[in-house]
Protein backbone atom coordinates (compact mmCIF):
# COMPACT_ATOMS: atom_id res chain seq x y z
CA UNK A 1 0.00 0.00 0.00
CA UNK A 2 2.82 2.43 0.93
CA UNK A 3 4.85 1.40 -1.90
CA UNK A 4 1.69 2.16 -4.19
CA UNK A 5 1.08 5.77 -2.58
CA UNK A 6 4.80 6.09 -2.77
CA UNK A 7 4.68 5.17 -7.18
CA UNK A 8 0.76 7.62 -7.51
CA UNK A 9 2.47 11.01 -5.71
CA UNK A 10 5.49 12.74 -6.67
CA UNK A 11 7.51 13.33 -3.92
CA UNK A 12 6.80 16.91 -3.43
CA UNK A 13 3.19 16.47 -2.89
CA UNK A 14 4.39 13.48 -0.71
CA UNK A 15 6.79 15.94 1.26
CA UNK A 16 3.77 18.60 1.51
CA UNK A 17 1.19 15.98 3.01
CA UNK A 18 3.32 14.87 5.21
CA UNK A 19 4.12 18.26 6.54
CA UNK A 20 0.55 19.89 6.44
CA UNK A 21 -0.16 16.36 8.99
CA UNK A 22 2.83 16.82 11.02
CA UNK A 23 1.27 20.67 11.73
CA UNK A 24 -2.20 19.42 12.25
CA UNK A 25 -0.78 16.92 14.96
CA UNK A 26 1.13 20.10 16.88
CA UNK A 27 -1.94 21.88 16.69
CA UNK A 28 -4.12 19.32 18.25
CA UNK A 29 -1.54 18.34 21.06
CA UNK A 30 -1.36 22.03 22.05
CA UNK A 31 -5.23 22.03 21.99
CA UNK A 32 -5.37 19.32 24.46
CA UNK A 33 -2.80 20.56 26.97
CA UNK A 34 -3.03 24.19 26.62
CA UNK A 35 -6.77 24.17 25.83
CA UNK A 36 -7.33 27.87 27.66
CA UNK A 37 -4.87 28.74 25.06
CA UNK A 38 -5.43 27.05 21.93
CA UNK A 39 -8.82 27.16 22.47
CA UNK A 40 -9.50 30.73 22.28
CA UNK A 41 -8.90 33.45 19.49
CA UNK A 42 -6.68 35.26 20.98
CA UNK A 43 -3.78 32.96 21.05
CA UNK A 44 -4.86 32.79 17.05
CA UNK A 45 -4.47 36.63 17.17
CA UNK A 46 -1.15 37.31 18.71
CA UNK A 47 0.60 34.83 16.22
CA UNK A 48 -1.46 36.12 13.21
CA UNK A 49 0.05 39.52 14.16
CA UNK A 50 3.81 38.22 14.56
CA UNK A 51 4.48 35.51 12.29
CA UNK A 52 3.51 37.29 9.30
CA UNK A 53 7.15 39.35 10.02
CA UNK A 54 9.04 36.14 10.21
CA UNK A 55 6.95 34.52 6.93
CA UNK A 56 7.60 38.04 4.62
CA UNK A 57 11.35 36.94 5.13
CA UNK A 58 10.93 33.49 5.18
CA UNK A 59 9.18 33.75 1.93
CA UNK A 60 11.67 35.14 0.62
CA UNK A 61 14.41 33.13 1.61
CA UNK A 62 12.97 30.31 0.06
CA UNK A 63 13.66 31.66 -3.53
CA UNK A 64 17.11 32.85 -2.87
CA UNK A 65 17.85 29.11 -1.20
CA UNK A 66 16.07 27.57 -4.80
CA UNK A 67 18.29 29.58 -6.92
CA UNK A 68 21.44 27.90 -4.81
CA UNK A 69 22.61 30.85 -2.53
CA UNK A 70 22.43 32.02 0.94
CA UNK A 71 21.76 35.46 2.74
CA UNK A 72 22.42 36.19 5.71
CA UNK A 73 21.69 39.87 5.84
CA UNK A 74 18.50 40.37 6.14
CA UNK A 75 18.07 40.58 9.69
CA UNK A 76 20.24 44.22 9.55
CA UNK A 77 18.41 45.10 6.27
CA UNK A 78 15.16 44.73 8.02
CA UNK A 79 16.70 46.93 10.72
CA UNK A 80 18.11 49.55 8.42
CA UNK A 81 14.62 49.83 6.11
CA UNK A 82 12.88 50.13 9.24
CA UNK A 83 15.11 53.07 10.41
CA UNK A 84 14.36 54.43 7.19
CA UNK A 85 10.48 54.37 7.40
CA UNK A 86 10.55 55.72 11.11
CA UNK A 87 12.56 58.67 9.99
CA UNK A 88 10.54 59.54 6.59
CA UNK A 89 7.38 58.73 8.46
CA UNK A 90 8.12 60.79 11.55
CA UNK A 91 9.49 64.06 9.83
CA UNK A 92 7.14 63.96 6.85
CA UNK A 93 3.85 62.31 8.32
CA UNK A 94 3.38 60.38 5.52
CA UNK A 95 3.30 56.89 6.37
CA UNK A 96 2.42 55.21 2.88
CA UNK A 97 6.26 57.80 1.72
CA UNK A 98 7.81 55.20 4.47
CA UNK A 99 7.42 52.45 3.31
CA UNK A 100 7.91 53.29 -0.10
CA UNK A 101 11.85 54.46 1.49
CA UNK A 102 11.96 51.05 3.39
CA UNK A 103 10.99 49.35 0.35
CA UNK A 104 13.63 51.23 -1.72
CA UNK A 105 16.61 50.83 0.80
CA UNK A 106 16.15 46.90 1.17
CA UNK A 107 16.05 46.84 -2.70
CA UNK A 108 19.59 48.75 -2.93
CA UNK A 109 21.00 46.64 0.10
CA UNK A 110 19.68 44.01 -2.05
CA UNK A 111 21.14 44.80 -5.01
CA UNK A 112 24.49 45.24 -3.40
CA UNK A 113 24.44 41.74 -1.79
CA UNK A 114 23.63 40.57 -5.36
CA UNK A 115 26.11 42.53 -7.64
CA UNK A 116 29.15 40.81 -4.64
CA UNK A 117 27.47 37.48 -5.24
CA UNK A 118 26.55 37.43 -9.13
CA UNK A 119 29.50 39.59 -10.69
CA UNK A 120 31.98 40.22 -7.95
CA UNK A 121 32.15 36.27 -7.43
CA UNK A 122 31.96 36.37 -3.87
CA UNK A 123 30.21 33.45 -2.18
CA UNK A 124 26.87 34.48 -1.37
CA UNK A 125 27.72 33.42 2.49
CA UNK A 126 30.72 35.53 3.13
CA UNK A 127 29.27 38.53 1.27
CA UNK A 128 25.85 38.52 3.37
CA UNK A 129 28.12 38.03 6.45
CA UNK A 130 30.34 40.95 5.71
CA UNK A 131 27.15 43.49 4.70
CA UNK A 132 25.11 41.90 7.70
CA UNK A 133 27.76 43.55 9.84
CA UNK A 134 28.56 46.57 7.71
CA UNK A 135 24.52 47.61 8.08
CA UNK A 136 23.76 46.62 11.63
CA UNK A 137 27.21 48.48 12.38
CA UNK A 138 25.64 51.63 10.20
CA UNK A 139 22.73 51.84 11.68
CA UNK A 140 23.50 52.08 15.36
CA UNK A 141 26.16 54.67 14.63
CA UNK A 142 23.13 56.47 12.54
CA UNK A 143 20.41 56.19 15.15
CA UNK A 144 23.05 56.48 17.92
CA UNK A 145 21.69 53.28 19.67
CA UNK A 146 18.40 54.81 20.36
CA UNK A 147 14.54 53.45 19.59
CA UNK A 148 12.12 56.04 17.61
CA UNK A 149 8.58 56.11 19.07
CA UNK A 150 6.11 56.02 16.36
CA UNK A 151 2.83 55.99 18.35
CA UNK A 152 0.53 58.21 16.19
CA UNK A 153 1.19 56.29 13.02
CA UNK A 154 -2.58 54.12 14.25
CA UNK A 155 -4.55 57.25 12.74
CA UNK A 156 -2.91 56.61 9.36
CA UNK A 157 -4.75 54.96 6.45
CA UNK A 158 -1.54 53.23 5.59
CA UNK A 159 -1.39 51.49 8.81
CA UNK A 160 -4.58 50.13 8.90
CA UNK A 161 -4.23 48.70 5.33
CA UNK A 162 -0.97 47.05 6.16
CA UNK A 163 -1.17 46.10 9.74
CA UNK A 164 -4.34 47.19 11.21
CA UNK A 165 -7.36 44.78 12.59
CA UNK A 166 -10.41 43.82 10.79
CA UNK A 167 -13.17 42.09 12.35
CA UNK A 168 -15.42 39.70 11.68
CA UNK A 169 -18.49 37.26 13.27
CA UNK A 170 -19.63 36.47 15.95
CA UNK A 171 -20.82 40.71 17.07
CA UNK A 172 -21.20 39.92 20.73
CA UNK A 173 -17.03 38.63 20.55
CA UNK A 174 -15.83 39.63 17.51
CA UNK A 175 -13.12 38.11 15.99
CA UNK A 176 -10.12 40.43 15.03
CA UNK A 177 -7.66 39.55 12.15
CA UNK A 178 -4.58 41.45 11.22
CA UNK A 179 -3.88 42.80 7.81
CA UNK A 180 -0.11 41.55 8.05
CA UNK A 181 -1.60 38.03 7.77
CA UNK A 182 -3.73 38.96 4.57
CA UNK A 183 -0.87 40.38 3.17
CA UNK A 184 1.66 37.36 3.87
CA UNK A 185 -0.89 35.08 1.72
CA UNK A 186 -0.88 37.78 -1.16
CA UNK A 187 3.07 37.97 -1.31
CA UNK A 188 3.11 33.85 -0.52
CA UNK A 189 0.67 33.49 -3.77
CA UNK A 190 2.71 36.25 -5.84
CA UNK A 191 5.68 34.62 -5.13
CA UNK A 192 4.29 30.77 -5.94
CA UNK A 193 3.24 32.79 -9.38
CA UNK A 194 6.71 34.15 -9.81
CA UNK A 195 8.80 30.65 -9.00
CA UNK A 196 6.37 28.23 -11.20
CA UNK A 197 4.30 30.66 -13.76
CA UNK A 198 7.43 32.76 -15.12
CA UNK A 199 10.49 32.36 -16.59
CA UNK A 200 12.21 33.95 -13.89
CA UNK A 201 11.35 31.01 -11.95
CA UNK A 202 12.58 28.47 -14.23
CA UNK A 203 15.83 30.34 -14.15
CA UNK A 204 16.17 30.51 -10.42
CA UNK A 205 15.22 26.66 -9.85
CA UNK A 206 17.43 25.67 -12.57
CA UNK A 207 20.19 27.92 -11.70
CA UNK A 208 19.73 26.23 -7.94
CA UNK A 209 19.95 23.13 -9.66
CA UNK A 210 22.81 22.99 -12.17
CA UNK A 211 24.21 26.63 -12.61
CA UNK A 212 27.07 25.36 -15.32
CA UNK A 213 23.92 23.31 -17.19
CA UNK A 214 21.91 26.27 -16.76
CA UNK A 215 24.06 28.95 -17.79
CA UNK A 216 24.70 26.29 -21.86
CA UNK A 217 21.48 25.97 -21.75
CA UNK A 218 21.26 29.66 -22.27
CA UNK A 219 20.05 30.74 -18.61
CA UNK A 220 21.71 34.12 -17.73
CA UNK A 221 22.76 32.88 -14.25
CA UNK A 222 23.91 36.08 -12.58
CA UNK A 223 20.86 38.07 -13.35
CA UNK A 224 18.73 35.08 -11.89
CA UNK A 225 21.42 35.38 -8.42
CA UNK A 226 20.95 39.07 -8.59
CA UNK A 227 17.46 38.97 -8.74
CA UNK A 228 16.85 36.86 -6.26
CA UNK A 229 19.40 39.01 -3.73
CA UNK A 230 17.32 42.20 -5.06
CA UNK A 231 14.36 40.32 -4.13
CA UNK A 232 15.20 39.50 -0.67
CA UNK A 233 16.32 42.69 0.02
CA UNK A 234 12.82 44.58 -0.78
CA UNK A 235 10.72 42.17 1.28
CA UNK A 236 13.06 42.59 3.86
CA UNK A 237 12.58 46.37 3.79
CA UNK A 238 8.68 45.76 3.53
CA UNK A 239 8.74 43.69 6.85
CA UNK A 240 10.51 45.93 8.32
CA UNK A 241 8.16 49.09 7.66
CA UNK A 242 5.04 46.27 8.59
CA UNK A 243 7.38 45.36 11.73
CA UNK A 244 7.79 49.25 13.18
CA UNK A 245 3.30 49.86 12.27
CA UNK A 246 2.78 46.91 14.44
CA UNK A 247 5.65 47.69 17.30
CA UNK A 248 4.47 51.35 17.62
CA UNK A 249 8.46 52.08 17.29
CA UNK A 250 11.66 51.24 15.97
CA UNK A 251 14.77 49.99 17.78
CA UNK A 252 18.19 49.45 16.78
CA UNK A 253 18.27 45.63 17.30
CA UNK A 254 14.96 45.17 15.17
CA UNK A 255 15.47 41.69 13.52
CA UNK A 256 18.22 40.49 16.20
CA UNK A 257 16.52 36.56 16.55
CA UNK A 258 15.13 36.29 13.57
CA UNK A 259 17.74 34.26 11.48
CA UNK A 260 17.73 30.97 12.75
CA UNK A 261 13.85 31.18 13.17
CA UNK A 262 13.61 32.08 9.48
CA UNK A 263 16.11 29.42 8.18
CA UNK A 264 14.31 26.73 10.39
CA UNK A 265 11.21 27.46 8.83
CA UNK A 266 12.55 27.53 5.43
CA UNK A 267 14.02 24.27 5.85
CA UNK A 268 10.89 22.94 7.51
CA UNK A 269 9.08 23.81 4.96
CA UNK A 270 11.20 21.28 2.58
CA UNK A 271 13.19 23.76 0.61
CA UNK A 272 16.41 21.83 -0.13
CA UNK A 273 19.42 23.35 0.87
CA UNK A 274 21.07 22.62 -2.06
CA UNK A 275 19.12 24.64 -4.33
CA UNK A 276 17.37 23.81 -7.18
CA UNK A 277 13.10 23.52 -5.60
CA UNK A 278 11.10 26.13 -2.89
CA UNK A 279 8.13 25.09 -1.60
CA UNK A 280 6.53 28.36 -0.57
CA UNK A 281 3.29 26.35 0.88
CA UNK A 282 5.43 24.75 3.12
CA UNK A 283 7.23 27.21 4.17
CA UNK A 284 4.26 29.00 5.22
CA UNK A 285 3.10 25.82 7.33
CA UNK A 286 6.71 25.87 8.59
CA UNK A 287 6.70 29.44 9.99
CA UNK A 288 3.64 28.44 11.74
CA UNK A 289 4.96 25.83 13.57
CA UNK A 290 8.25 27.57 14.49
CA UNK A 291 5.88 30.09 15.87
CA UNK A 292 3.21 27.38 17.64
CA UNK A 293 5.97 25.35 19.04
CA UNK A 294 7.01 27.96 21.67
CA UNK A 295 3.12 29.22 22.93
CA UNK A 296 2.66 25.48 22.64
CA UNK A 297 5.35 24.62 24.69
CA UNK A 298 4.25 27.66 27.95
CA UNK A 299 0.88 27.28 27.46
CA UNK A 300 1.32 23.71 28.62
CA UNK A 301 2.87 24.29 31.69
CA UNK A 302 6.61 23.60 30.40
CA UNK A 303 9.41 25.57 31.08
CA UNK A 304 10.14 28.09 28.17
CA UNK A 305 13.85 26.11 28.01
CA UNK A 306 12.24 23.54 26.01
CA UNK A 307 12.11 25.68 22.67
CA UNK A 308 14.88 25.60 21.04
CA UNK A 309 15.33 21.74 21.72
CA UNK A 310 11.83 21.45 20.45
CA UNK A 311 12.62 23.73 17.04
CA UNK A 312 15.58 21.43 16.61
CA UNK A 313 13.84 18.34 17.15
CA UNK A 314 11.14 19.29 14.79
CA UNK A 315 13.94 20.62 12.10
CA UNK A 316 15.82 17.16 12.07
CA UNK A 317 12.83 15.11 11.92
CA UNK A 318 11.21 17.32 9.04
CA UNK A 319 13.85 17.06 7.21
CA UNK A 320 15.33 13.84 7.74
CA UNK A 321 11.54 12.25 6.70
CA UNK A 322 11.76 14.83 3.46
CA UNK A 323 14.66 12.53 2.19
CA UNK A 324 13.25 9.37 3.23
CA UNK A 325 9.99 10.28 1.46
CA UNK A 326 11.95 11.76 -1.94
CA UNK A 327 13.77 8.56 -2.38
CA UNK A 328 17.07 8.52 -4.66
CA UNK A 329 16.08 9.15 -7.67
CA UNK A 330 17.53 12.35 -9.02
CA UNK A 331 15.95 13.60 -11.80
CA UNK A 332 17.20 17.68 -11.73
CA UNK A 333 19.39 16.85 -15.40
CA UNK A 334 16.09 15.85 -17.49
CA UNK A 335 14.31 18.70 -16.27
CA UNK A 336 16.70 21.00 -17.58
CA UNK A 337 16.95 19.04 -20.62
CA UNK A 338 12.99 18.89 -20.60
CA UNK A 339 12.70 22.75 -20.09
CA UNK A 340 15.37 22.82 -23.07
CA UNK A 341 13.38 21.11 -25.18
CA UNK A 342 9.88 23.22 -24.75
Amino acid sequence: MGGRIRRALPASTRNQLWLTGLFLALLALFMMTGARAFLAWPMYESLLSTLPLYGFLALGLTLVVAAGEMDLCFPSTLAVAGFGFALTAIHTGQVWLGVIVAILIGLGIGLCNGFLVAYVGVPSIIATIGTQFFWRGAVMLLSQGLALGLADLGESPTHTVLAGRVWGLPPHQPVFLPMQSFWLIVMALALWLLLNRHPLGDAIRFTGEQADIASRLGINVPAARLGVHTLMGGIAGFAGAIGCMEMGSWWPTQGDGYMLLVFAAVFIGGTSVFGGSGRLYGTLIGIAIVGMIEAGIVSSGLSGFWTRAVHGMVIVVAVSSYAILSGNADERILRLVRWRKR
